[in-house]
């Protein structure tokens, strides 16, 4: 199991510090991915260091899933990325995970990777730039087809779950839980 996780300037630190940390508990591999050199300023002007830049990884690695933490910022320069795009194409093209959270699924949306019939979920600040009936108001975490979606900050550790549900199983979800013990 392998996951990448896409970090950009202004990317909300709670979404990503949880699904970093839930994956890792649950023994799969996370590569955390840079827009742009370190360090980087999260939302709350913390700083973090990406491991490796995008542009450095081989476009022939394949992994299970690709995370795009929120934050407004950050979900902008994912939209903005042309190199976001690619690894989103080719996640489809090999029929592989992608998952969203916050503000942005919006990137999902800017890079036209959204198929009309998906629905998610999203910070409701976002959730007007979707088309009609796209939105699933009353969830806090979306799974349809091989994408996961999540609401917020808030809804971070559900969606962290999800993830290593999808993946792993929930036996994974309940063994990582013991050393957690969180409300799954």
């Amino acid at each position: 199991m392998s996951a990448l996780v896409l970090l950009a300037h202004g990317f909300e630190e709670i979404e990503a510090i949880t699904v970093i940390d839930i994956l890792r508990r649950a023994e799969i591999e996370t590569t955390l991915a840079g827009l742009a050199m370190n360090p980087l300023l999260a939302a709350r002007k913390t700083r973090h260091l990406a491991e490796v830049h995008l542009a450095d990884i081989d476009p022939a690695r394949e992994f299970e899933i690709v995370i795009l933490p929120g934050g407004v910022e950050g979900a902008k320069h994912l939209a903005e990325s042309k190199l976001v795009g690619e690894w989103l194409n080719r996640q489809r093209e090999r029929d592989q995970w992608v998952a969203a959270i916050c503000a942005a699924p919006t990137a999902l949306l800017a890079h036209g990777w959204l198929k009309p019939e998906q629905r998610v979920t999203s910070h409701p600040s976002v959730q007007a730039q979707f088309p009609a009936g796209q939105i699933q108001k009353d969830k806090r975490v979306v799974v349809d087809g091989k994408l996961v979606t999540s609401l917020a900050a808030g809804s971070a550790m559900e969606w962290s779950y999800e993830i290593v549900r999808q993946l792993r199983g929930e036996e994974a979800v309940q063994k990582v839980n013991q050393g957690v013990c969180a409300t799954v």
